[in-house]
């Protein structure tokens, strides 16, 4: 049994990613959740990972940090789950849109951090964070028409690339971000899968704002 170290779910994109991915694929883990900025985060997550940040996922003694490298892992010891699509340029697509979302779109990230509990329509957005709000459209629209057929995700299947992509998704929900046509269907998918409903009943379950969490709701 694998277990998989978060922070909170009402802010921690990185961890949403592989927790959407192990979750809709149906591998089996057990969550541990570390509180963001507290003491107790930086005890647990050092004495298990040099990067001193989460996700984490442990399988037995064995660490794998990173969102990305925990859900290849994942794809390599599950290969029945189909985490990857099938077909070789489809795959190598989805594997570069994910590194693409991994570490890219920085002003988007900057001007709408998560924050699934929130509805914050009507805030004027840099020309930056509008412009990677384009580009991730664009992505989504192009994909879809080149590779989403037999399914209602980026390649038809749920893929890597959707669970990237899923904090966008809830980012564009919180800030009202227009959508219609392909990107509105797409977004639709995203936020109807049962692992996304999971999450989201969670992070609107977890407490209230602490103090503790300003640094992160600011600049995550």
């Amino acid at each position: 049994m694998y277990t998989l170290i978060i922070g909170n779910k009402n802010y921690s994109s990185w961890s949403m990613r592989p927790w959407i991915a192990l979750r809709a694929a149906g591998i089996a883990f057990t969550e541990q959740k570390v509180g963001l900025f507290t003491e107790e985060f930086s005890k647990r997550v050092a004495a298990v990972s040099p990067a001193g940040l989460v996700p984490v996922l442990l399988d037995g003694d064995f660490a794998v940090w990173d969102s990305l490298a925990i859900c290849e892992y994942a794809a390599e010891r599950h290969p029945e789950a189909a985490l990857w699509p099938k077909d070789a340029k489809a795959r190598a697509r989805a594997r570069s849109l994910a590194a693409q979302m991994h570490s890219g779109f920085g002003a988007l990230r900057q001007a709408m951090p998560m924050n699934v509990e929130a509805d914050l329509p009507g805030i004027d957005f840099p020309e930056a964070a509008l412009a990677d709000v384009a580009r991730v459209q664009a992505i989504w629209q192009e994909t879809r028409v080149q590779f989403g057929q037999g399914g209602p995700f980026l390649f038809g299947g749920f893929s890597i690339a959707d669970a990237f992509f899923a904090p966008v998704v809830s980012r564009f929900k919180t800030y009202n971000i227009a959508a219609a046509g392909p990107v509105r269907e797409y977004m639709d998918a995203v936020l109807a899968l049962p692992a996304m409903q999971e999450w989201t009943r969670d992070a609107l379950a977890e407490a209230t704002f602490v103090e503790a969490d300003e640094p992160y709701r600011k600049h995550r």
